[in-house]
């Protein structure tokens, strides 16, 4: 596997980490490169919840980019210390940023502390939590701002259509064996 970089911005070209073990599927320089492309501009001083964070590397790459706040949550122990350290390598500000060890679809169910402009849902393959995590942002949909984003990160073979009710599909892209589903508010 190509070692995780960030790909542009102030942090460009920094290395980062990879968690232990198999319980993350970082993204490809490929399919990142791609999102960032598709947000665009629009990422400069934005909020960003990173769901499902595992190596931090989409967060990451959206606070080098110009993000003004990254919240990272993921439940791994191993996981965290893998975000923290690669947040160290990459010298951001830490008022850029927070690192959550929780169950993200836990802090779901909680109200809101504040809203995003971007979601992003990366969670384990196959298990269909993507599901779950989109059915429970649809019904706490005031973690996301009015012209916000949800962006689902899966394997292609795990996609299936949703009817939500806070929530429309705007965009599907195909890279490989990622599969990548924008979704706004229907407002």
């Amino acid at each position: 596997m190509t070692p995780l970089r960030v790909i542009s911005g102030k942090a460009k070209g920094k290395k980062l980490k990879s968690v232990p073990g198999k319980i993350t599927r970082p993204i490809t320089d490929r399919v990142k490169e791609a999102l960032f492309n598709i947000i665009g501009a629009d990422i400069l001083s934005a909020s960003f919840l990173d769901l499902f964070a595992g190596t931090g590397s989409v967060g990451i790459e959206a606070l080098s980019r110009g993000a003004d706040f990254v919240r990272f949550i993921d439940k791994h122990t191993s996981a965290i210390k893998t975000i923290k350290e690669n947040l160290r390598i990459t010298n951001i500000p830490q008022e850029n940023y927070e690192v959550i060890q929780h169950d993200a679809l836990k802090v779901l169910k909680e109200k809101p502390d504040r809203q995003f402009e971007y979601i992003y849902i990366a969670p384990p393959q196959y298990k269909e939590i993507w599901l779950d995590t989109l059915f429970r942002l649809d019904e706490a949909i005031h973690w996301l701002t009015e012209d916000g984003w949800v962006i689902v990160q899966i394997h292609p073979i795990e996609y299936k259509n949703v009817t939500l009710t806070h929530l429309v599909p705007f965009d599907i892209r195909d890279y490989g064996s990622t599969k990548l589903i924008f979704f706004r508010r229907d407002i």
